[in-house]
């Protein structure tokens, strides 16, 4: 057991290779995160995370699966679940007529954001995935494509609900949750996958909006990704690379004691700090020097994966020279995101009541 391994990467395809097996057993290798091109069906992704925990059964499997258009696996069986922004909208209908009543809606909708989870978090761990980077906490500005309908709605209070109740769901399948992008990325119009966005509001403004959720939700959240966002006010870096969001605002001020991802450092967002164009090692060895506990590098195992290596290699001749300090705290945050039960067949899963019953309350 390594003392620190914060990278999380991917893999190229439906199988593991000789150089996904090297890598994955890299002492610096935490965990790997799947995607669509990692999918075929059911009985392939359980081969395929079976053959990773055969590499390391520490290691955490991870995928985007949200639900709407942010949902990797989405045939043979898997749910197609509804985006966020369903949720938010059942919350606005109290329904009409005689049987109308104020808060009505937002009842059934706390109820099927529960559902929502549970789902999502059984039907992934049927199939080996420990780990879901869910749920969305922005705001819903009406303003940003990239986030859209994958916020549950415009009102603070509402999305900290709704990600309670979809996390309620989730710790009932087992699985950890991570909420993202802190401390917001709904305001911006930019995509920080193909731009730097800026957000030019105060710190007092952000604070009483769009990162109101995560004070909110401090005591039950397990871990945070913060957004590839600069927010000029406060600090001249993107939050994923800033002490001062990291460290002075969510753990101090907020009391946040989980996890914190990075966003993929190979997105455009993460490839320049203060100016200059940066290494996926320098950008990890400055994410993990602001606060992040586990840096994630996406989609550059296709290929020969050279840029995989090269961070493998960096972060580690990073750590003999002193330019980073392994973290046995952050290595316990990680560890934590790991289910501690086993998870329900799908065979079983798809007569289970209480399965069933979820299924029937989503929107």
């Amino acid at each position: 057991m390594t003392e620190h391994a914060p990278i999380i990467l991917d893999v190229a395809g439906t199988s593991l290779s000789v150089d996904d097996r090297r890598r994955l057993a890299h002492p610096l290798t935490g965990g790997v995160i799947l995607f669509a091109r990692n999918w075929d069906n059911r009985a392939q992704l359980l081969d395929l995370t079976s053959a990773i925990k055969a590499v390391r059964d520490d290691l955490l499997i991870c995928v985007d699966h949200e639900g709407g258009r942010v949902q990797r696996f989405r045939t043979d069986g898997f749910t197609h679940l509804p985006p966020m922004r369903a949720l938010g909208d059942m919350w606005m209908d109290d329904g009409k007529g005689a049987g109308a009543l104020a808060g009505n809606g937002a009842m059934r909708a706390t109820n099927a954001a529960t559902a929502a989870g549970y789902v999502l978090g059984a039907e992934l761990r049927a199939c080996g995935v420990d780990f879901s980077f869910t749920p969305v906490l922005d705001l819903d500005h009406g303003e940003s494509g990239v986030i859209g309908d994958r916020a549950f709605h415009r009102d603070a209070r509402v999305v900290a609900m709704l990600a309670k109740s979809l996390m309620h769901g989730l710790l009932q399948a087992g699985m950890a949750n991570c909420g993202k992008h802190f401390p917001g990325h709904g305001f911006v119009k930019a995509d920080s996958h193909t731009e730097v966005p800026v957000d030019k509001r105060s710190l007092k403004a952000i604070l009483a909006d769009d990162a109101a959720p995560y004070p909110w939700l401090s005591s039950t959240l397990t871990s945070v990704m913060p957004a590839h966002v600069m927010y000029p006010k406060v600090d001249s870096r993107p939050a994923g690379f800033s002490k001062r969001w990291l460290q002075d605002i969510l753990r101090r001020q907020m009391r946040f004691d989980g996890a914190i991802f990075s966003d993929d450092l190979s997105m455009e967002g993460a490839r320049s700090l203060d100016g200059q164009l940066v290494s996926y090692t320098d950008a990890a060895v400055v994410a993990l020097d602001a606060g992040c506990d586990l840096v994630l590098l996406c989609n550059q195992s296709v290929g020969t994966g050279e840029p995989v290596d090269e961070l493998l290699d960096g972060l580690l001749a990073a750590r003999d020279k002193g330019a980073w300090q392994p973290s046995v705290d952050s290595e316990a945050r990680r560890l934590a995101l790991l289910p501690e039960t086993l998870p329900q067949p799908w065979d079983e899963l798809m007569y289970q009541p209480a399965y069933l019953q979820a299924l029937d309350l989503l929107p």
